[in-house]
C-alpha cells in the first residue's frame, strides 16, 4: 500500500469515526429542535440501516434482518464483494465498514454485561440462602434456581411484548438512532391513548418471525435478565413459609406487572413521555432500574409478605424476635457476586460499549456500595450495636440499588451521597416494618423497595445536566441557552420539575405495583395454597417440598424460634 493510499483511508476512517460517534450518541447534546427545524439546508441522505425504514417496493422488506447483513459491511472479508481494498474503497464503503463495526461493538457490549447480570442469580440465591436456616436451604435455593426459566418463559411468551413492542415509537433524543441496530424499528406496535399515552406494547409475542431481528434479540435477552431480578427478589422476603406449587404459578405471572410498568417508562409509555406532554424534566427518568426492577420487585415482595404472614415464632406477643441466618459467610460471598454483577447491570445499560459515560457508571456504582455499606455500620455503631455482617450487606446492596436510577447522571460525590443515605434507610426500614409484623427474613423490601424508591427521587435531587441531553425526547431551548444542553438535572442544578416527575412515577409504581401483586397472592391462594402446614414450616422446607435436604451430613441445630 502506498503512503498516499495509507494517507487517504487514514482520512476517512477519521472522518467516519467522528460522524458516527455524533450520530450514535445516547444523549447527543443538539442546540435545540427550533434550531435544527430552522435550517434550509437539506441533510444528505442517511444509510437507511440508521432510520431501520422498509423500502418494500418490488423487493422484499429488509427488517426484521435475522443476519444482521444489513446493517453495514463486515472489514474482512467484505460482505458487499468489493474487498478492502483502499483504493477502490469509497467513503460511503469505509462508513458502511465503521457503522457495522459500532453494531457489532455495542451487541457484544450489551451481551457480556447481560452476561454478567444473570450471573448475579447465583449472588441472590447465596445472599437469600445464607441469610435463612438451614432446614430450608434447598427450598430457598430452588426457588432463586427456578424463578430464572419460570420468569423466562412468561418474558417469552408474553412480557417482552408487552413491555417493549412498541420500543421504536418512544421519545427519543433528535438525531438518535439504535445502538444495538436498525432491526428494532420493527418493535413498533402498541396500545396509545389519546395518540400520545403509551401503555403496553403489542408486538413480539413468542419472539415470532416479525421481530426475528439481531438487535431486537440482543435487546430482548438484556431485558430478559432484568426481568429475573425483579422476580427473585420476593423470594427473599417470602422464604421459609412459602409453597413450590404457589411459588410456580408466581414465577409464570411476574413478567405481567413487571412489563407492563416497564412499557410505561422504558417502552415509550406515558411516564417517560411525561417531559413532552406535560412538561416534567425529561419525564420518568431511571437509567438501570432502581424502580423498573428493584422497587418493583420490592413492592412485589411487599403485597407478598404481607399476604403469606409472618414466619412461626417470628413474634411473640407481638414483639418480634430475631432468627439469626445459617451462613453469613455464604450470604456475604453471594453480595460481592451481586456487587461484581452490579459492573454488568448498571453501564450495559447504555446498550453501547461505544458509549464513553460508561466510566462514570462503573465509579459511581462502585462509590454507592461503598457508601451503604459504610453508612448502614457507623449508623448501627452509633446506636451502640455491633455492625451486624448482615446489616452491612444490605447496606452495600441497598446503595447499589439506590444508584441504580442515577448512576449515569450524578457526579462522583453525590453517589457516595445517595450511598450513605441508602445505607442508613435501609436499617431504618428493616426495623420499620418489622414492628409492623411484616416478616422479611433477607430485608429485600427494605435493599429492593425503599431503597428503589430513594434511586428513583434521587435522580430528581442530584442529576447534574452533564448527561442525558434530549432524553425521552425532550429539548428545552431556555435550557440549552443557560448550559449549552439539556441533559438530566435535578432540583439541586435547576430543574424543580425533574423531581415531581420522578414523584409521581415512584407513586404509580407503588401503587400499581402493590394492587397487582396483593390481588394476584389473594386469587393464587384460591387455586393452590400460598403457605405451607404448620408441620410442614417447623419441620423445614426441604424434605417435604423438595424430597431434598440441603445438609444431609449434618445434625441441625434445635430451632428454638419454631418450639
Amino acid at each position: 500500500m502506498t503512503s498516499k493510499y495509507r494517507m487517504l483511508l487514514a482520512g476517512l476512517l477519521a472522518c467516519c469515526m467522528t460522524l458516527t460517534s455524533l450520530a450514535f450518541a445516547d444523549a447527543p447534546p443538539a442546540a435545540s429542535a427550533s434550531a435544527a427545524a430552522s435550517s434550509s439546508a437539506a441533510p444528505p441522505p442517511l444509510p437507511p440501516y440508521f432510520s431501520g425504514a422498509n423500502d418494500t417496493t418490488g423487493k422484499p422488506a429488509t427488517w426484521p434482518d435475522p443476519t444482521g447483513g444489513a446493517a453495514g459491511v463486515w472489514a474482512t472479508p467484505a460482505g458487499d464483494g468489493k474487498g478492502d481494498t483502499p483504493s477502490t474503497l469509497t467513503v460511503p464503503d469505509v462508513y458502511d465498514r465503521v457503522a457495522h463495526n459500532l453494531f457489532s461493538i455495542n451487541m457484544v457490549w450489551a451481551m457480556v454485561t447481560g452476561f454478567l447480570v444473570m450471573f448475579m442469580q447465583a449472588g441472590f440465591a447465596m445472599v437469600e440462602t445464607g441469610m435463612c436456616r438451614a432446614k430450608n436451604a434447598a427450598h430457598t435455593f430452588a426457588m432463586n434456581f427456578m424463578i430464572y426459566p419460570l420468569g423466562g418463559l412468561g418474558f417469552w411468551v408474553y412480557g417482552f411484548a408487552f413491555g417493549w413492542g412498541n420500543w421504536f415509537n418512544g421519545p427519543v433524543p433528535p438525531g438518535w438512532y439504535s445502538s444495538l441496530g436498525p432491526g428494532t424499528s420493527v418493535l413498533n406496535q402498541g396500545i396509545v391513548l389519546a395518540g400520545k399515552y403509551g401503555i403496553l406494547g403489542t408486538k413480539g409475542f413468542f419472539l415470532g418471525s416479525s421481530v426475528a431481528d439481531t438487535a431486537v434479540l440482543g435487546l430482548y435477552f438484556f431485558m430478559m435478565v432484568f426481568m429475573d431480578t425483579t422476580a427473585t427478589i420476593p423470594t427473599g422476603a417470602m422464604a421459609e413459609r412459602w409453597a413450590w406449587k404457589n411459588f410456580c404459578l408466581y414465577g409464570l405471572w411476574v413478567a405481567l406487572p413487571y412489563c407492563i410498568y416497564a412499557n410505561w417508562v422504558w417502552g415509550g409509555g406515558f411516564l417517560a413521555q411525561g417531559g413532552v406532554n406535560w412538561h416534567l424534566g425529561h419525564g420518568a427518568v431511571d437509567f438501570a432500574g432502581s424502580g423498573v426492577v428493584h422497587c418493583m420487585g420490592g413492592v412485589i415482595a411487599l403485597a407478598g409478605a404481607i399476604v403469606i404472614g409472618p414466619r412461626i415464632g417470628k413474634y411473640i406477643n407481638g414483639k418480634p424476635q430475631t432468627i439469626p441466618a445459617h451462613h453469613l459467610p455464604m450470604a456475604i460471598v453471594g453480595c460481592f457476586i451481586l456487587a461484581f454483577g452490579w459492573f454488568g447491570f448498571n453501564p450495559g445499560s447504555t446498550l453501547a460499549g461505544t458509549d464513553l459515560r460508561i466510566s462514570f457508571v462503573v465509579v459511581n456504582t462502585m462509590l454507592a456500595s461503598f457508601g451503604g455499606a459504610f453508612g448502614a455500620m457507623v449508623f448501627l455503631m452509633a446506636k451502640g450495636m455491633k455492625p451486624d455482617p448482615g446489616m452491612m450487606v444490605n447496606g452495600m446492596l441497598a446503595g447499589l440499588v439506590a444508584i441504580t436510577a442515577p448512576c449515569a447522571f450524578v457526579s462522583p460525590w453525590a453517589a457516595m451521597v445517595i450511598g450513605l443515605i441508602s445505607g442508613v434507610l435501609v436499617v431504618v426500614a428493616v426495623w420499620f416494618f418489622d414492628k409492623r409484623v411484616v416478616d422479611d427474613p433477607v430485608g429485600a423490601i427494605s435493599v429492593h423497595g425503599v431503597n428503589g424508591a430513594w434511586g428513583v427521587l434521587s435522580v430528581g435531587i442530584f442529576g447534574n445536566g452533564d448527561y442525558g441531553a434530549g432524553w425521552n425526547g425532550v429539548v428545552r431551548d431556555e435550557f440549552v441557552k443557560q448550559y449549552g444542553s439539556d441533559g438530566v438535572r435535578g432540583i439541586l442544578y435547576g430543574d424543580s420539575s425533574q423531581l415531581v416527575m420522578q414523584a409521581i412515577d415512584v407513586a404509580v409504581l407503588c401503587t400499581f405495583g402493590f394492587v397487582m401483586a396483593w390481588v394476584w397472592f389473594k386469587v393464587s391462594n384460591l387455586i393452590t395454597p400460598i403457605r405451607v402446614s404448620a408441620e410442614t414450616e417447623m419441620a423445614g422446607l426441604d424434605m417435604p417440598e423438595m424430597g431434598a435436604l440441603g445438609y444431609p451430613d449434618f445434625v441441625l441445630a434445635k430451632d428454638k424460634t419454631a418450639a
